[in-house]
Parts: structure tokens; C-alpha cells; sequence
């Protein structure tokens, strides 16, 4: 262990006579098996905090795959020498694809998770995982699969709300770094239109309004938006 840690057998003394390629052999061994067991620690604390968080304040779906010693035996015993650090990295992305797929609900989103711990998630896979996060937050905002029309129209509100301040420090940021006045853009626009697209979903009755006001010499958004609201 000291040797694949240093690199060096200076010092060393073993018990038994082997040949320096029998030497060279476990010291690569013990040095994969090293690079295996920081990847179990990885998601072992990442378990573990995932674990001990509410699920009123998770940003993220739960993170349910394990890095125990059941984790460490199953990979380290295909371990063998002349293996290549990829080739290691291989055998435990392949272990825990596996693993996703045990899981009763979440394979995609944990395999995702997993991926961006180890730095390894391709653009299209970084875009999906946002995307899955983006959904998780907006869920848990209006309340899920609640049949309660009220309380997620309580919810969507509040992300809207939420929106609409994002829009307006966006327009703000512009205005500021382009001397220009703030007026609404292409991309507010869109942006608009996105928030108000998600009201869809909520089986209550919304009607919103977007009215262009003249502007002022304030700092407040030239944008007017009512709602309002009958319960289907």
C-alpha cells in the first residue's frame, strides 16, 4: 500500500521473495483499487447528505445510490493490473449504470447525479440533468401530484412572482451595461411567455394580462401584469 501511494519501494521491506513484475503487480493493483474506493467515498457522502436533507428544501431529486464495502468488493475483484486508469473509471461507471437500474424510481436522474460528481457529463447529458432539476423545483413549488387546485395555484403564483423579479433584474443588468432604456425584448418576451405557459397546468381557471404602461423616470419595469383568478 505504501508503494502505490509513493510510487516507491525504497524502504520497503517484504515479507516473502517476488519477483519485481509480481511487485510491479500489486502496486498498480492497490493503486486502482485506491482510485476505485475515492469514487465509493464520493458517493457514499453524497448518499449520506442526500439523505439527511428535507424534502422541503431539496434542490435535486434524492441521490439513492450507495458506495458501500458490498460496492468496493463487487468492483475491486475486477480489478487486474494491466488495466488503464479509463478502463478502471469504465468498470465503475458500468457498476453503478447497474446499480441505476435497481432503484424503483429516479435510474435516470441518479445515474445523471453520479455522471456530474465525477466531472464526466457530456453537453447533451448536462442540458437533460438541468433540465430535470429545473422540473423537480417547479413540481415541489406547486405541490407535486396535490389534487388540491388552490395550493398549486398558490404555488405557480409564487414562481411566477419569482420570474417576473428575475426578468426585471435581467433588464435591469442590460440596461445598466448598455445605457439603453428598459423596455421588454425579444428574450423578456419569451421569457414571459414561458411562465405564463406553466399556469396551463393548474386545474384552476387564470387569466393574465399583460399591459405596456408609459414609461417613468423610476427604475420600476415599464410592465403591468394582473391576474386573476376563479376556481374551476
Amino acid at each position: 500500500m505504501r508503494m502505490a501511494e509513493t510510487g516507491s519501494q525504497e524502504g520497503i521491506d517484504l515479507e516473502g521473495n517476488y519477483s519485481p513484475e509480481e511487485i510491479a503487480d500489486f502496486s498498480n493493483v492497490v493503486a486502482k483499487l485506491y482510485r476505485v474506493r475515492d469514487v465509493i467515498l464520493k458517493v457514499n457522502l453524497e448518499y449520506i447528505r442526500s439523505a439527511a436533507q428535507s424534502d422541503d428544501y431539496r434542490t435535486e431529486p434524492p441521490f439513492k445510490l450507495q458506495g458501500s464495502y458490498r460496492n468496493m468488493n463487487r468492483i475491486a475483484e475486477k480489478v487486474i493490473p494491466l488495466m488503464t486508469e479509463q478502463e478502471v473509471d469504465d468498470i465503475v461507471l458500468d457498476h453503478y449504470q447497474n446499480e441505476s437500474q435497481t432503484l424503483t424510481t429516479g435510474a435516470e436522474s441518479n445515474l445523471l447525479k453520479f455522471r456530474e460528481m465525477l466531472d464526466i457529463l457530456t453537453p447533451e447529458e448536462t442540458e437533460r440533468w438541468d433540465g430535470i432539476k429545473k422540473t423537480f423545483g417547479r413540481n415541489l413549488k406547486i405541490g407535486g401530484g396535490d389534487s388540491d387546485p388552490v395550493d398549486r395555484l398558490v404555488g405557480v403564483l409564487a414562481d411566477f412572482g419569482q420570474g417576473l423579479g428575475d426578468i426585471r433584474e435581467t433588464i435591469t443588468k442590460s440596461a445598466a451595461a448598455h445605457s439603453a432604456p428598459q423596455t421588454l425584448g425579444d428574450q423578456t418576451i419569451e421569457q414571459l411567455e414561458k411562465i405564463i405557459a406553466s399556469l396551463r397546468s393548474v386545474p384552476v381557471d387564470v387569466q393574465i394580462n399583460v399591459l405596456p404602461v408609459e414609461e417613468s423616470s423610476d427604475s420600476d419595469m415599464p410592465v403591468e401584469v394582473k391576474s386573476e383568478t376563479t376556481q374551476g
